[in-house]
């Protein structure tokens, strides 16, 4: 009867598909989605400045990547900052916080533009908070 219920709720109301990453503590951490994601970003907007007017649906699809890789940059940063990084890296890194709002902020200004300049930054500030990463993984093993 309660498989019934629901599989009607489902058919009238259907359930969005969510994803999150656990809350579990796993420890399994890393920067590199957001560091491959922004290379994404930087191509797509290579294939927009170089794209016929006329392909609009090139222009499309390229457009589409671009902000879905700068979506992933930012959620893929917010994993970091809001899991990993804990109070005694703000005490090692003292700009860490500025430096993601930063990154973050960027991601935003990726979707609004198509801008070489910005997707570079956005490549720039992404790989920074990878050094950083390194460095808090190196403390820990010391």
């Amino acid at each position: 009867m309660t498989y019934l219920f629901f599989n009607l709720l489902n058919r009238l109301i259907p359930a969005k598909e969510v994803f999150a990453h656990c809350d579990i503590p796993c420890g399994i951490y890393t920067p590199e989605p957001a560091q491959t994601a922004a290379l994404t970003v930087i191509r797509m907007v290579e294939k927009l400045q170089e794209a016929d007017i006329k392909d609009v649906h090139g222009i499309s699809r390229f457009t589409q990547i671009k902000e879905e890789h700068a979506q992933i940059v930012k959620e893929q940063l917010l994993i970091l900052w809001t899991d990993y990084f804990k109070e005694e890296h703000v005490a090692m890194f003292p700009s860490l916080h500025e430096t993601f709002w930063k990154a973050t902020k960027l991601c935003s200004k990726v979707k609004q533009e198509v801008s070489m300049d910005t997707a570079k930054a956005l490549k720039t500030a992404v790989d920074e908070i990878a050094g950083i990463f390194k460095k808090a993984e190196a403390a820990k093993k010391t």
